[in-house]
């Protein structure tokens, strides 16, 4: 099993190519593990990065097609073996790699008789074709084939309505399908018993030869980041309390210093991957904390005993909870005061 070649840490997550071919230049596969997880997140994640993956990476295709001599998409031309629609069809199967931004232009013109295949396409530098043995047009006469092509970059697909397919130019509006990942799979496999049972993610993808999976994956993972990057930075909101609102006689307890004193040993620990939800809050005090923007111990850090007050349905009491949480919180290598409060 694939679970024996790969070695389990159970302190750091830890992803793993385990499978990686090439069927051919418009297919390739790529199958991915991610782990150790804890029960549910496995899920969590394959859900999300399947999403990602099929909505949200850019691809780059062949979007509308203009030719003079073409009277309507069901027509046919002398000399030319395909109807116009099978040759706008071909044209949707082309794969393109491109920086892009927006569209570009890129035009055909070939002289009969042969075969018009994707590498007749004249296209700009910035973009190429992934199969130039695409099939496009068989000109069985001593004719001319021309066509203006326009190139786009975007995510997702679009389908254009039928009623709508020629425009008064003479050009004929393609079906686009950007997406570089033409399928992805997740699935989860468990291990362990009990309260240390665990969970190993394992991610399949599918990409037309424009992206490896190992890059669909990279680009899918950093547009989920940039989604959840707002909620990190949101500024924290003002509550607006009367003056004597939650005012209490606070007993004399070096909360502030002891807070200081966490501070100064940050750079032994990452308190910014450390989130609340992994101390042993009671619900209020971790629903009060998540509602003034308190995701981790970093923010929790951030805030002095009279901030920790002025939370909405927050008490004394919840401040010395916490106080007590940190203080057996095996995470800090420094000894802080023994005295209960």
């Amino acid at each position: 099993m694939v679970r024996e070649k790969v070695t389990i840490s159970t302190r750091t997550l830890q992803w793993k190519c385990v499978e990686s071919r090439t069927d051919n230049k418009r297919l390739y596969y790529g199958r991915f593990i991610l782990s150790p997880l804890m029960k549910g997140q496995a899920d969590t994640i394959g859900i999300a990065m399947r999403r990602a993956l099929l909505g949200e990476i850019e691809g780059t295709c062949i979007t509308r097609a203009k030719s003079e001599k073409i009277p309507h998409e069901f027509s046919t031309i002398a000399g030319i073996q395909e109807s116009i629609h099978e040759i706008l069809m071909n044209l949707k199967e082309i794969v393109l790699r491109s920086n892009l931004y927006g569209t570009c232009n890129a035009s055909i013109c070939v002289e009969g008789p042969g075969y018009v295949t994707a590498q007749d396409i004249i296209l700009p530098p910035f973009v190429e074709i992934i199969d130039n043995t695409q099939h496009i047009a068989s000109l069985t006469e001593a004719i001319d084939l021309c066509i203006g092509l326009q190139i786009e970059r975007n995510r997702g697909y679009r389908i254009n309505p039928t009623n709508n397919f020629q425009v008064q130019d003479g050009s004929y509006s393609i079906d686009a399908v950007f997406m570089p990942v033409r399928n992805a799979n997740h699935s989860v496999h468990s291990y362990g018993n009990g309260n240390e049972k665990q969970e190993i993610l394992f991610l399949e993808i599918w990409t037309n030869g424009s992206l490896t999976p190992k890059e669909a994956l990279h680009e899918a993972s950093r547009n989920l980041i940039d989604f959840f990057i707002p909620f990190l930075h949101a500024e924290e909101e003002n509550l607006h309390l009367e003056k004597n609102q939650h005012k209490v006689t606070l007993p004399l307890f070096t909360f502030h210093d002891r807070l200081t004193k966490l501070r100064k040993n940050k750079k032994e620990i990452a308190l910014k991957y450390i989130f609340i939800d992994q101390s042993e809050l009671t619900p209020k005090i971790y629903n009060c904390l998540k509602r003034s923007n308190i995701h981790t111990l970093s923010d929790l850090l951030k805030k002095s005993q009279e901030d920790l007050m002025k939370i909405e349905h927050f008490r004394i009491d919840d401040v010395k909870h916490i106080l007590g949480i940190l203080e057996i919180e095996k995470h800090f290598a420094i000894d802080l005061p023994k005295n209960k409060i």
